[in-house]
């Protein structure tokens, strides 16, 4: 399994934060890079708890879908979505905001996953997929 682990300081209010982490809309705003669109479950608005999202985005000059669903849910502070379909062999992104006062929050992306195809995923993770899902992160916050 890959980690990544991201802090993202924003100048705004730990609610504000939390809402546009889990805002659908948002999203679709912040990875129009990879024309990401929400294609199936819960595809506008405020995703929560047992809720679900099927994404569709180009990666890697690949059209790719990844079905993904609301874990766990501790509004304002955290949240977790898991992948119940896609190209991963597994995922869990866990979303934590801690208010650093005067409107401030720290955002923390943890983001464990595991590549398919065994060795040969393990080494698309040391050459270039771990770097590139990094990246997709920072792009998105």
């Amino acid at each position: 399994m890959a980690v990544i682990r991201i802090k993202t300081y924003i100048n705004a209010d730990i609610q504000t934060c939390f809402d546009l982490s889990r805002n659908i809309d948002f999203h679709k705003v912040s990875m129009e890079q990879s024309n990401e669109k929400a294609i199936a479950g819960k595809t506008s608005g405020l995703i929560g708890l047992g809720e679900w999202v099927t994404w569709e985005a180009k990666h890697f000059g690949i059209k790719q879908q990844l079905t993904s669903k609301i874990t766990e849910f501790e509004s304002p502070h955290r949240f977790v979505d898991e992948q119940v379909k896609g190209v991963f062999k597994s995922f869990k992104h866990e979303h934590v905001f801690i208010s650093e006062g005067n409107g401030k929050t720290l955002m923390i992306d943890v983001f464990d996953f595991q590549s398919p195809l065994g060795v040969f995923g393990k080494l698309a993770n040391q050459l270039f997929l771990k770097r590139y899902m990094t990246n997709l992160l920072i792009t998105r916050n």
